[in-house]
């Protein structure tokens, strides 16, 4: 699988795939990631406005 398509996963722009493991640990890792991601954008928009304003 292909990160781009991961991202796409985690950030609910694909839809998941049926054939990959579900166990409650690849749950959990698929949830921190997705909270990383988040902050990254928020962080990424913040500095953006940032630089915007100055």
């Amino acid at each position: 699988m292909g990160i781009f398509r991961q991202i796409g996963e985690y950030l609910y722009i694909k839809k998941k795939d049926p054939n990959a493991p579900n166990t409650q640990w690849v749950k959990y890792m698929h949830g921190i990631n997705r909270i990383s991601i988040f902050l990254f954008l928020l962080a990424m928009i913040i500095l953006i406005v940032k630089l915007v304003r100055h």
